[in-house]
């Protein structure tokens, strides 16, 4: 119900306005590409274990977020609920909790 209360927007939505479920898909698209981003370092580079958490903490984070706005939404594209942003927030959440995890596979595989 809060989710719902912190995602809803006017019936009258522009297409460049910036409501609060578009908001809140560029904020999980952001931290899914940092995920994507640090556990591709991780996977690159065997520079530990902490990138690679961190990579997992913000991809996982990312998708969450990502998922609660595709669940909260009660219109389609273009209605201003930011579903478009929530499933590509997803997606790219997903990639990074998996190229950290790979990294974190690495990572223990070198310390043995």
């Amino acid at each position: 119900m809060i989710i719902r209360h912190l995602l809803a927007t006017a019936p009258d939505v522009n297409a460049y306005d910036l409501t609060p479920g578009r908001l809140w898909s560029l904020v999980a698209i952001a931290l899914g590409l940092v995920g994507v981003v640090l556990g591709g370092l991780a996977l690159a580079r065997s520079t530990g274990r902490a990138r690679a958490v961190v990579a997992l903490a913000a991809g996982l984070a990312g998708a969450v977020v990502g998922g609660l706005v595709v669940a909260a939404a009660e219109g389609g594209p273009g209605t201003g609920y930011g579903i478009v942003g929530g499933v590509v927030a997803l997606l790219v959440g997903l990639v990074g909790v998996a190229l950290s995890g790979l990294g974190l596979a690495r990572s223990s595989s070198r310390s043995r």
